[in-house]
C-alpha cells in the first residue's frame, strides 16, 4: 500500500506540481522514514498490548483468528491516529539530521537555493499525511475504534456503558420536555414521568403525567399507567383527565436515550458527531465541551502534522556538535512538551471556561511560534 501511495504521488509530482528530482529525493526520504517509523511503533505496540491483555484472551477462549480480526485490525487505526504527528517529527528529524551530517544540505544552501525551497518538498509530504490523517480521523478511525471498543466491552471492560437512572431532565423536541424520577433497565421502565408541552412562544399547553412509563414496541410506543392529562385553557382554566388504568401512547423518547457510552464520540463519524452535539443541546442535556473537543481535535491534529514537520527540519538542517543523537533528543523533548501541552489544554477546555476550539488549537498556535522561531534561527 506504501508502494502505490508513493508511486501516485510521483505522479503527481512529475505531471501536475512540476517539481523536480530533487523534490522528490527528500519525499521518497521523508514518506520512506514515516512510513518504516509507523511500522516500527505499530508493531512495538501490538506486542505491549498483546503481553497486558494476554490473560483475558486465554479466560475468553480466544482463537487467533478473532484476536487479530475482531481487534488488533482495529486497533491499529486507533493507536496510529493518536501518534502520528509525533511520528512525523521523529522522521523528518531522523532523515534531514542525516542529510545535515552528509553535508547535503550545506551543499543545496551553497549552491544558492533557497532554505524554503529545502522546505517545501517537507511541506508537501507533511501535507500528504495531513490529508491521510484527517480522513482517518472523520471517517476510518471512529468505524473501527467503534469495532475495538465493543470487543474491550465484551471481553475486557463491563463498564464501558453507562446508564442515565435517576432525576433525569432533558428536551425530547423543541415544545416538549420531559422528567423521569427513576428508569430500570431490566423491563425499560420510568417510574413517576412527567412530559410538558409549550406552545412556540414558551407557554405551557399541557401536562402529562404517569406514574409508570413501560416501553411497549418499536419504534416508540409506551405503555402508560395512573396517568394524568392536564390542559391548559386561557390563563386560569384548565381541563383534567385522570384515568387508573392503562394506556398506550407514542413519545419521541426511546430506550436507547437512557443508555451512553463513555467512548461513544470516539466511535461517530464527523457527520454524526455534529448532529450529536445539536441533539444534546436542544435537549438541555448540559455540556457538551467533550462532543465539541473531540470535533475539533479531528482537525487539529492533522494540523500539528505540518507545524512538527517544519518545527523538525528546521532543528535538524544544521550540523552541529552531538548530530543526529542531539536533534532526536531536542525533537522528542519537543514532542513530549507539545503532548504535555495538548492535555493540559484540552482540561483546561472541559473542566474550566476555555473554549473548545481553543483549547484543541491552542498548542498548535504555541507552536507555530517556535516553529517560526526555529526558522530564523535556522536561516541565520
Amino acid at each position: 500500500m506504501a508502494y502505490s501511495i508513493l508511486k501516485y504521488l510521483r505522479f503527481i509530482i512529475r505531471y501536475e506540481v512540476g517539481m523536480k528530482i530533487l523534490d522528490w529525493y527528500i519525499i521518497k526520504k521523508f514518506l520512506g522514514t514515516f512510513f518504516y517509523t509507523v511500522v516500527i511503533f505499530t508493531v512495538v505496540s501490538v506486542v505491549i498490548n498483546v503481553s497486558e491483555r494476554v490473560d483475558y484472551f486465554i479466560r475468553a477462549k480466544l482463537t487467533v483468528n478473532e484476536i487479530f480480526f475482531d481487534y488488533y485490525v482495529h486497533f491499529v487505526p486507533w493507536i496510529n491516529g493518536l501518534l502520528w504527528p509525533l511520528f512525523a517529527l521523529i522522521s523528518v528529524i531522523f532523515f534531514t539530521s542525516r542529510m545535515a551530517r552528509d553535508s547535503e544540505i550545506i551543499t543545496m544552501l551553497n549552491a544558492g537555493m533557497d532554505f524554503k525551497r529545502v522546505l517545501k518538498p517537507m511541506v508537501i509530504s507533511a501535507l500528504f499525511i495531513s490529508a491521510l490523517l484527517w480522513v482517518g480521523n472523520n471517517y476510518v478511525i471512529p468505524l473501527s475504534t467503534k469495532k475495538k471498543v465493543e470487543f474491550e466491552s465484551e471481553y475486557f471492560k463491563k463498564s464501558n456503558r453507562r446508564v442515565l437512572t435517576n432525576n433525569l431532565h432533558w428536551f425530547i423536541s423543541e415544545n416538549e420536555k420531559i422528567f423521569c424520577r427513576h428508569y430500570r433497565t431490566k423491563d425499560s421502565t420510568v417510574q413517576t414521568f412527567r412530559l410538558e408541552r409549550y406552545s412556540e412562544f414558551g407557554k405551557l399547553e399541557s401536562v402529562f403525567k404517569a406514574r409508570s412509563l413501560k416501553f411497549k414496541s418499536a419504534p416508540s410506543t409506551w405503555e402508560a399507567e395512573d396517568y394524568e392529562l392536564r390542559k391548559f385553557i386561557g390563563t386560569d382554566n384548565f381541563s383534567s383527565d385522570f384515568s387508573r388504568g392503562k394506556m398506550d401512547t407514542t413519545i419521541a423518547l426511546y430506550p436507547d436515550d437512557f443508555v451512553t457510552h463513555t467512548k461513544q464520540m470516539e466511535m461517530m463519524v464527523t457527520s454524526d458527531l455534529k448532529d450529536l452535539i445539536i441533539t444534546e443541546k436542544s435537549r438541555g442535556l448540559g455540556n457538551t465541551k467533550k462532543y465539541e473537543i473531540e470535533l475539533y481535535r479531528r482537525t487539529s491534529d492533522p494540523f500539528s502534522v505540518i507545524i512538527l514537520t517544519l518545527i523538525g527540519g528546521c532543528l535538524a538542517s544544521r550540523k552541529i556538535r552531538g548530530g543526529l543523537g542531539f536533534h532526536l533528543a531536542a525533537g522528542i523533548g519537543l514532542g513530549a512538551l507539545f503532548v504535555v501541552i495538548s492535555k493540559f489544554t484540552v482540561t483546561f477546555a472541559t473542566n474550566l471556561n476555555m473554549q473548545p476550539v481553543l483549547g484543541c488549537w491552542l498548542p498548535n498556535i504555541l507552536f507555530g511560534v517556535v516553529c517560526f522561531y526555529l526558522y530564523k534561527w535556522a536561516q541565520s
